[in-house]
Formats: structure tokens, C-alpha cells, sequence
């Protein structure tokens, strides 16, 4: 299959979100040697064409980069392709290894690849280019059978808290906790442990004072690790790893950060009944204990921007009652469901490669919001292949949902649709 095939090269070329300069120059490099034009915006945006057509195609070319990553080893086991101790990329490597597919066999369309994606959806606020297409197939979902037509909006809550801190005498110790990690927006309803709050709960049994705290690696990523220094006697439990460490002359003064740190809820706040999906929810993301500080980032997601706001109120209203300063980054709006006549027609060709099809709407931030709000006449849905675990080291893409993928973007593209 040539889209796996072209992915397992995209693997080989460093493009974590802010450094994806190689990956940039591959792409439109690519596209010239096909016979395609590539233009480039500042914010690191391409889009390549033959002639205008009616139809784009659009993927992020940036990865959320977890374990050896940018180092990927890719292996096949069970019917997926995984990666051996770091993310994969499937996300959203396999929407650009589909749309480089398609134009190396010529076929006709808009190509828009955007950039930094998973650091705020940078490439897709700042896009330049002008799409000449009024319809526009995003390739950035995962779950073979659905035709997307709504995403969640979000934002992400930082936290500065400064510390004083106290000389101590006696034993300190490392304890640790691993787990897998996973998406912060379509795994949040999962069974899958936060690491810093799986932490937190055991330190919260013991009379125990911090040295310091870490935990999470990517504000969009549950957290798969945690540790803590810690001073006081520890009672070994089963899935924490607790080590001595050399002895500290400090730890926090007078702040309770186990009691701050676990009245941050995290998971799902709300459930959209009619989507069957979270229509609220928080991720506990990063902690991180410096000499004078702690810092937390939060991330927020509603599929109602007033939903959205009243989260950030009462996450807001609780970090203060700690003394808590706070900022607000990478907002995005939420994509509101629609069924247009494109929808039905994507349904229409889809439906030839799975008996078992459905409109759905997602828990996570898609650029689709953003390019609705750039072109307000677009037509716009999402498609894509099983991607399981996503921005993290479990992440996995299911091979046979693939090529059905690249049938039906060919068969949309060539048969009288653009």
C-alpha cells in the first residue's frame, strides 16, 4: 500500500510541533517533483495545486512528540503499525501519507497542509493562503465509519504559584508513577489513569511534605508520569516505584500542594446526551516545581463556547482561592454540527466501503472550527482511520482502514464531485 509507504518516510523526518522546517521543505519539495505548485505562508502553511479545484483536502504536518520521538521505530503487530517507546505521528501523519498518495498519482484537488497543529492550532489561525475550494475534507479524525461534522473548543489555563521553601533534615525520597497516557480530548472518557492525580491520592494518605512535583508532558496529552521528592516516612504501595534520594536542605513552606493540586478535578464535567460524547471536560495536564514557583497548565474543552467560559470561571475562581496566578493560552472555538448537502454526499461514496456509517461529532479542538470561521460558506467534515491512543506511546493506526480512506477520497475527487 503506497500511503504506507510514504508514511514510514514521513517517520523518518523529524516534524514535532515547532520544529517542522524538514518536514516543510519534504512536503513541497514533493509536490514540485509532481508537477504541483506550493505556496508557503508565514506561519509555515503549504498549499499545493495543479488548477483551483472545488475540493481541498487538509492535514497537519506537526506531531505531538512523546517517549525517543522524533526517533520513531515503527513496527507492525496485530493488524496496526505502532511505534517501539515513543508516539507514532499516525496523528496526523497518515492524513499527509493520503494526501501525498493522491498526488503523486496526479489526482486533482487543494492540498493544505497546515502547520503547529498540536501547540495551539498556530498554522491554521495564522493561515494566509486562500483557498479557492467551497468544500473541504479534514483528515485529522479517528474513527473509521464517521463522517465528523462538529469538534469540541478549548483552551488552555496556566498557573504560577510562588513558593517559600524550609531547611529539613531526614530521608527523602523519589516516588514515581507510570502509566500510559492518551488523548486529553477523545480519551478523557476513558478508563485511562492521570498519572499526577494516581500521585497525588497516594501521597494524600501519608504524612509526607514535597520537595517537588512533576508530571505531564504536553498540555493536549494526559499524563502518562509523575514523580515526587518527598520528606517524611514512605509507606511502599503496589504501582508506585520509591526510591531514596540524596538528602535536600529544603522543601515547600506552608503550602499544602497536595491538597491544591488534588481539588483540580479532572475528566468529564458534562455529557452531551444527544452525541453520546463529553460535552465538558478538564485534563490536569503539567505540574512542575521549580526553586520559587510551581506551574500547572490546564486543559479545557466544551462543545459550547458559553460551556467553555463557565469552565474557565470556576477553574479560574478555584486556582485564586489558592493564591493562584493565571493566564489563558490557545483558545479555539468549538465547530458547531452541521449536515449539509457535502456531508450527505460523503456519505453517499463512503457508505460503498462500510455498512456501518455515522455522523458524528468529537471531543477534541479540530482546525475545522478555525477554517469555518476563515471561509464562512465552506462546506467542511472529517474523515479518517482508526487511531487508537493518540499522543502517546500506545499510540496506534489500524492498517486495514487505510486504503478504504484513500479509495474514497480518489473516488470523491475524480468522480465529478470537483
Amino acid at each position: 500500500m503506497r500511503v504506507l509507504q510514504i508514511f514510514r518516510e514521513l517517520t523518518a523526518i523529524p516534524h514535532c510541533s515547532g520544529r517542522t522546517e524538514e518536514m516543510r521543505e519534504y512536503i513541497a519539495t514533493f509536490a514540485q517533483n509532481h508537477g504541483f505548485k506550493a505556496l508557503i505562508d508565514r506561519a509555515g502553511n503549504i498549499l499545493c495545486y495543479r488548477s483551483r479545484r472545488s475540493i481541498a483536502l487538509q492535514a497537519h504536518y506537526d506531531m505531538v512528540c512523546l517517549g525517543e520521538a522524533p526517533k520513531i521505530e515503527v513496527l507492525e503487530e496485530g493488524g496496526y503499525l505502532k511505534a517501539r517507546n515513543s508516539s507514532l505521528g499516525a496523528d496526523n501523519g497518515i492524513g499527509v501519507a493520503l494526501m501525498l498518495a493522491l498526488m503523486e498519482e496526479g489526482v486533482e484537488a487543494e492540498y493544505l497542509f497546515t502547520n503547529d497543529e498540536e501547540i495551539g492550532l498556530v498554522g491554521a489561525r495564522n493561515l494566509e493562503l486562500k483557498l479557492h475550494a467551497h468544500r473541504l475534507i479534514n483528515l485529522d479524525s479517528e474513527e473509521f465509519g464517521a463522517i465528523f461534522v462538529g469538534s469540541a473548543g478549548g483552551l488552555d489555563l496556566e498557573g504560577t504559584l510562588y513558593i517559600e521553601r524550609e531547611r529539613v533534615e531526614g530521608p527523602f525520597w523519589e516516588i514515581s508513577y507510570q502509566g500510559k497516557g492518551g488523548h486529553s480530548g477523545v480519551d478523557i472518557d476513558k478508563p485511562i489513569p492521570n498519572a499526577l492525580k494516581e500521585l497525588l491520592h497516594y501521597l494524600a494518605t501519608q504524612d509526607l511534605r514535597i520537595a517537588s512535583i512533576q508530571g505531564g508532558e504536553r498540555p493536549n496529552a494526559i499524563p502518562a508520569s509523575a514523580r515526587a521528592v518527598v520528606w517524611g516516612e514512605v509507606e511502599p504501595r503496589e504501582g508506585f516505584t520509591i526510591t531514596p534520594v540524596d538528602p535536600l536542605p529544603i522543601i515547600v513552606q506552608d503550602l499544602n500542594l497536595i491538597a491544591l493540586l488534588l481539588a483540580i478535578p479532572h475528566g468529564v464535567r458534562g455529557w452531551n446526551r444527544e452525541l453520546d460524547l463529553p460535552q465538558m471536560s478538564q485534563n490536569l495536564a503539567i505540574v512542575q516545581t521549580s526553586e520559587e514557583r510551581v506551574t500547572l497548565t490546564l486543559s479545557l474543552r466544551a462543545m459550547e463556547k458559553r460551556e467553555l467560559e463557565r469552565l474557565e470561571r470556576e477553574n479560574r475562581a478555584l486556582l485564586l482561592g489558592f493564591g493562584v496566578e493565571q493566564e489563558s493560552h490557545n483558545d479555539y472555538p468549538p465547530w458547531q454540527p452541521q449536515i449539509g448537502e457535502f456531508a450527505r454526499e460523503v456519505w453517499r461514496i463512503y457508505s460503498r466501503y462500510t455498512p456501518d456509517l455515522a455522523y458524528r461529532a468529537v471531543h477534541a479542538g479540530l482546525e475545522t472550527a478555525i477554517i469555518a470561521q476563515k471561509f464562512p460558506t465552506m462546506e467542511i467534515v472529517s474523515i479518517g482511520p482508526d487511531i487508537e491512543f493518540p499522543h502517546s506511546r500506545e499510540e496506534r493506526v489500524k492498517i486495514e482502514t487505510i486504503q478504504p480512506i484513500y479509495l474514497l477520497l480518489k473516488e470523491l475527487l475524480c468522480g465529478g464531485s470537483s
